[in-house]
């Protein structure tokens, strides 16, 4: 007898299996995704002197940040917080920013392009394409040299992109900050190498093995708040090589690039230049999880004008020191 076609799960019980334990003695995905990275965390407080957590608002550091307080709690977290500003945020996103902050009492430290570009260190882009979407990594290796940070906690996922599923969860930079994927480290189970020469450092990724579904279903559990920008609204926007840009003073726009209201929503958040949203009518978290299930392009891929510049450009930033 041949076999019965087997019933695809619907969106409303892949969610179920994603975030309720199977039974009272087994952990769900989340619970086991949630204990990898709280031990990441402590693994990194327990070695290294000066750690420090990337925060940059979106929804992958307010993880990270909600991580680091269950990870140490009752205790407060035990390093900085530090987010590299490009001078061009969404300003839904740096208001949440300086709320959430405020909210855990960490201490936050800025990293500003907009004073590099002031003292000199760094030139503004112009033209059509220009971004400080790169101009933030010399933005960063300048804070981390100037803090002697060993550590810095990153939310990047190896999901989101092929350059960033190439790096392990402790990933090594050498004393300019340079990655070299051929001279990383082996990890074996979950044995890291934590040494570090004097100007070296490790960038740490404990959200290495979630996926963005994941990220959404912990949102959703712990209740976290976002900014706005993440729930679909109408906004003002302009089409350029199949990407939304939001309508801003920072981008230069073509006099055939016209101008136009939809409702919209974004999947990343970062520099208003290069990040793009998506048409959406999802203003919940079930909406967006359903939205995030049936899709087949990436967040980076949909939305993010910046890795389109070549094959290879988010290695290539890397490389040079990037996030």
């Amino acid at each position: 007898m041949p076999d019965r076609p087997r019933r695809t799960a619907t969106t409303s019980e892949a969610w179920t299996d994603m975030t309720q334990a199977p039974s009272r003695y087994q952990m769900s995905q989340l619970d086991l995704l949630e204990a990898e990275a709280l031990y990441i965390m402590r693994e990194v407080a327990a070695e290294f002197e000066r750690p420090v957590l990337l925060f940059s608002g979106g929804k992958d550091s307010i993880v990270m940040l909600r991580l680091a307080e269950k990870a140490f709690w009752p205790g407060p977290i035990p390093f900085p917080v530090m987010h590299v500003d490009t001078g061009h945020n969404f300003p839904e996103v740096m208001e949440f920013r300086d709320r959430r902050v405020a909210e855990t009492g960490v201490r936050l430290i800025v990293a500003s392009v907009q004073e590099q570009i002031d003292a000199g260190v760094v030139r503004e882009p112009t033209g059509r394409w220009a971004s400080r979407n790169r101009l933030q990594t010399s933005a960063l290796l300048d804070a981390l040299e100037h803090h002697r940070f060993d550590a810095a906690f990153g939310g990047a996922r190896r999901d989101e992109e092929k350059a960033r599923a190439k790096e392990r969860i402790f990933s090594f930079r050498d004393e300019f900050g340079q990655w070299e994927p051929k001279a990383q480290r082996p990890e074996l189970w979950n044995t890291f190498n934590t040494r570090v020469a004097q100007g070296e450092n490790i960038r740490v990724f404990p959200l290495s093995n979630w996926t963005e579904l994941d990220i959404w279903a912990y949102v959703r559990r712990e209740e976290l708040a976002l900014p706005s920008i993440y729930f679909a609204h109408e906004r003002s926007v302009f089409e350029r090589d199949g990407i939304l840009l939001a309508d801003n003073p920072h981008v230069h726009r073509d006099d055939d690039e016209t101008v136009f209201s939809t409702m919209v929503r974004y999947r990343t958040v970062g520099d208003m230049t290069c990040t793009g949203a998506v048409r959406s009518t999802a203003t919940t978290l079930p909406d967006i999880v359903a939205e995030i299930a049936a899709t087949r392009i990436t967040e980076r891929g949909q939305t993010r004008a910046d890795d389109r510049s070549s094959e290879a450009a988010m290695e290539d930033r890397k490389r040079e020191g990037y996030f």
